[in-house]
């Protein structure tokens, strides 16, 4: 649960890529990541699948000028701005990257074949036709800091006050994969051309994200009466919708500061 998303790699590195900042090759190879492989299909002029590659320069050729990033869920078109087509496909993914320049959009697919312990994941990219308008409920990077702030100080009390766990192999697991993840450094979790105060977003939304997981995968913790798992619910789902508002903030902030020149 709000982990780091495949469609923020893409528009954070695919951005790095238009700036002249990283190289096709490193590029290519921070959007990948520990899955085997990543194509795009659907892309004018192309009959079928390319490697990633050969898209994102078919992508800059056909106009596009920099991405962003959506993280829709049921009820929340976070980044959208249609058509329903669209819309639709990238809600199914909760995720998606939307080119500006060029109206052309980009949701993956994921697909996972092997056994336990050895499962090999290869990411199919359909790009589609996108509407040029502003994207729904997008804030700004200093708004989503200070909701983020916010939202976490709320959370944080409730969540005490029901003394929902945060123990056990699975919060333990969650808690390890964290720290290694943060221990390869901030500077990874965006391209070069982001502001760290972007870093910073995007590092604090995925801490609340691992927080969030934690509290809904270990049970009940201490809420055991309905009202109170209910109280617990109704405290984690506005920390994940802001959680969820201030990545696409983040990912989308070195546009942000390009439009404001």
């Amino acid at each position: 649960m709000l982990s780091e998303p495949r469609s923020g790699r893409l528009a954070a590195w695919g951005n790095a890529l238009l700036a002249g900042l990283v190289s096709p090759d490193d590029a290519v190879h921070a959007i990948v990541g520990d899955d085997s492989v990543h194509r795009v299909e659907g892309l004018p002029g192309e009959a079928g699948p390319v490697g990633l590659t050969l898209a994102l320069g078919r992508l800059r050729a056909l106009g596009v000028t920099g991405y962003r990033v959506a993280l829709p869920a049921p009820g929340h078109p976070l980044g959208l701005s249609g058509p329903p087509e669209f819309n639709a496909r990238a809600l199914e993914a909760e995720e998606a990257v939307v080119a500006t320049g060029a109206a052309y959009g980009l949701v993956p697919e994921i697909r996972e074949a092997g056994p336990a312990g050895d499962v090999r994941v290869d990411v199919l990219w359909h790009c589609l036709p996108v509407r040029e308008a502003p994207p729904a409920d997008v804030p700004s990077l200093g708004e989503a800091e200070r909701e983020l702030a916010e939202a976490l100080r709320e959370a944080t009390s409730t969540l005490t006050r029901l003394d929902v766990a945060a123990s056990g192999p699975v919060a333990d697991a969650a808690v390890d994969a964290y720290r290694a993840r943060a221990q390869r450094g901030a500077a990874e979790t965006l391209a070069p051309g982001y502001p760290p105060r972007a870093v910073r977003v995007v590092e604090l939304a995925q801490r609340i994200g691992l927080l969030i997981s934690v509290a809904y995968e270990n049970g009940h913790g201490g809420a055991v009466s309905a009202a109170e798992m209910a109280a617990r619910g109704e405290a984690l789902r506005p920390v994940e919708r802001v959680a969820r508002r201030a990545q696409v903030a983040a990912y989308n902030a070195y546009m942000e500061e390009r439009e404001r020149g």
